[in-house]
């Protein structure tokens, strides 16, 4: 079992947090990085292994911290790299690593780089970029934010060239295929690494290898993505086993496995997955196990080392891309009917309780059934609580308003007046007189409670992040049962995504291989009784379970003379 101790990763519980909206410690209405600290033992109590920081460099704030000023210096609004030390170092003490954001894609149009850039065609930083002398084709069709950009391509009116930029006009996109780049990028994950992180979320890595077609005259260097990736992976490794590089990677199934690094895992170390995510949610709205188990069966298989991020909800809106139209209708009909709901044709800008209306019993199904997925878990700030979105606010910031930590003014979150506030909280039953974490950490009933609880049994059993995916074939459509094995230990998982309820009859004769002991019981881990399993007559068990509507049970397997505390 050692090996789930070197892999830290493959068990770790994920905390996804914006400084400027965490924890405002000076009154000036913006969170900050001292603020962050002070909350580090919350965090270690609710259980979070790894905190995920977005960005905190300098910036512009086009895109809310993505467009990058510097990136070997900290926001001065949210302190200074001696405070981010101090974070780091106090999260350590408490058993929780630190990963930041990472935007390799594209720097803010004001970097200095860029500046450069722009004064000559022949300008030393010229080729930091990627430009265009010829006018572009009609490229509307692959902008990120079609409310804003009709064309991937933007004129400098300096040096009547064009310049590559998947994102806003303002975020030019950088030429990874230059050394000079690349050694840029080093650089700057050399020093964050020195400041004590544990690794990377790489931001929008398939935009690394989406390029519009770029004249051959205009063309420098031989451009090659995943030497890039593998050169960066390499170098982390030079520095420490033990970073990773987490990448936001949103493309088909037959795609991942090549940005893992393929056979050698010398590339990504984790991945979202986005298809899996999509799936849940098509699952959820049709009441309906199906879609998820294909999805999972679907997943490339992959290396001991690389593993995957599963997510209900994060930091953008709910992307339902990878799903056929029909499909996104359905979800958008179940859960964002309302045009104000939804965001680029594609996505929600919705948090999950007010999707579910509230109900405690869907809410709280969708949260056990991720944890038990193989994958480790990512949760994004405020889903402990079960916050909602603020929908008056304009695109993606709906989801990114500030935390709630009590009734007081501004949910405890600043001592600023309202008006001065990074960003307005959200109002009603999910405003922060009814939703805070003060209200529920000491309540045993409470939402956070109930997640502080599936992070301590997700830590208790390494096989839901080591394991494989292997459905248990059952009858009814509505539930999925899957078993997690890791060596010797298995763990039954049975989720009923329907508000009726039903019984399942499981076979358990898969866990009958290898020449184990038979099971003695099955542990409910969420629950407080056990499971007796039947003899078939035919050498295998199997089990009975009753589940209510929108009902779940952990069943860990207990074989006769096994020494693991249930």
């Amino acid at each position: 079992m050692s090996k789930t101790a070197d892999l830290w990763w493959k068990t770790a519980v994920f905390y996804c947090a914006d400084v400027q909206t965490f924890v405002d410690s000076n009154g000036d209405g913006q969170g900050d990085i001292s603020g962050m600290a002070r909350r580090i033992d919350y965090l270690a109590d609710l259980g979070i292994t790894c905190l995920w920081l977005m960005p905190l460099y300098p910036t512009r704030d086009v895109d809310d911290g993505y467009d990058i000023t510097d990136f070997l210096a900290v926001d001065p609004r949210l302190g200074d790299l001696g405070d981010f030390v101090d974070l780091v170092r106090t999260a350590t003490s408490r058993g929780i690593r630190v990963i930041i954001d990472f935007v390799m894609n594209h720097t803010s149009d004001h970097h200095p780089w860029f500046l450069e850039a722009r004064k000559s065609t022949d300008n030393p930083y010229r080729d930091y970029y990627v430009w265009r002398s010829t006018a572009p084709p009609d490229t509307s069709a692959l902008v990120s934010f079609p409310d804003k950009e009709d064309s991937i391509w933007q004129k400098d009116d300096r040096t009547g060239e064009w310049y590559l930029h998947h994102f806003y006009k303002e975020q030019p996109d950088l030429n990874t295929a230059n050394p000079d780049v690349r050694a840029e990028l080093v650089k700057v994950m050399g020093l964050w690494l020195e400041l004590g992180v544990s690794g990377f979320r790489i931001d929008a890595v398939p935009f690394l290898f989406s390029r519009d077609i770029v004249p051959k005259k205009d063309e420098t260097f031989q451009w090659d993505p995943h030497e890039t990736l593998r050169h960066l992976k390499a170098f982390c490794g030079h520095r420490s086993a033990e970073v990773i590089l987490l990448g936001e990677v949103n493309v088909a199934r037959a795609e991942q496995e090549a940005f893992f690094g393929g056979v050698n895992g010398d590339e990504l170390t984790m991945q979202f997955d986005f298809i899996g995510m999509q799936a849940t949610w098509l699952s959820f709205a049709r009441g309906s196990a199906a879609p998820l188990v294909e999805a999972l069966r679907d997943r490339p298989e992959v290396d001991e080392g690389n593993q995957w991020a599963t997510f209900l909800r994060n930091h953008d809106e709910l992307t339902l891309d990878k799903l056929t139209a029909t499909e996104r209708q359905e979800v958008f009909d179940a859960f964002g009917p309302e045009p104000g709901m939804q965001l680029y044709g594609r996505g929600l800008r919705r948090r999950l309780p007010p999707m579910f209306d509230g109900d405690p019993r869907r809410i709280r199904l969708a949260y056990a059934l991720l944890f038990s997925l193989p994958g480790s878990p990512v949760l994004f700030y405020g889903e402990e609580i079960g916050m909602g979105e603020n929908l008056r606010l304009p695109g993606r910031l709906a989801v990114r308003t500030p935390m709630q930590w009590s009734s007081a003014p501004n949910g405890g979150f600043s001592s600023a007046p309202k008006r001065r506030l990074v960003r307005a909280l959200p109002e009603g039953g999910y405003g922060p007189a009814h939703i805070n974490v003060s209200q529920q950490r000491n309540d045993p009933d409470s939402m956070w409670t109930f997640m502080a609880q599936l992070i301590r049994r997700y830590r208790q059993t390494p096989e839901f992040g080591w394991g494989r995916f292997e459905p248990i074939a059952q009858p009814v459509d509505s539930v999925l049962a899957h078993v997690a094995r890791l060596e010797s230990w298995a763990t039954v998982a049975v989720h009923n995504l329907s508000d009726e309820a039903c019984h399942v009859h499981l076979s358990l004769s898969t866990l009958a291989e290898g020449g184990l002991p038979p099971i003695s019981h099955l542990a409910d881990l969420l629950g407080d009784h056990q499971v007796e399993p039947a003899d078939d007559g035919k050498g295998s068990q199997s089990i009975d379970v009753d589940l209510e509507g929108y009902g779940y049970r952990w069943l860990r397997v207990v074989r006769e003379g096994d020494e693991r505390i249930a």
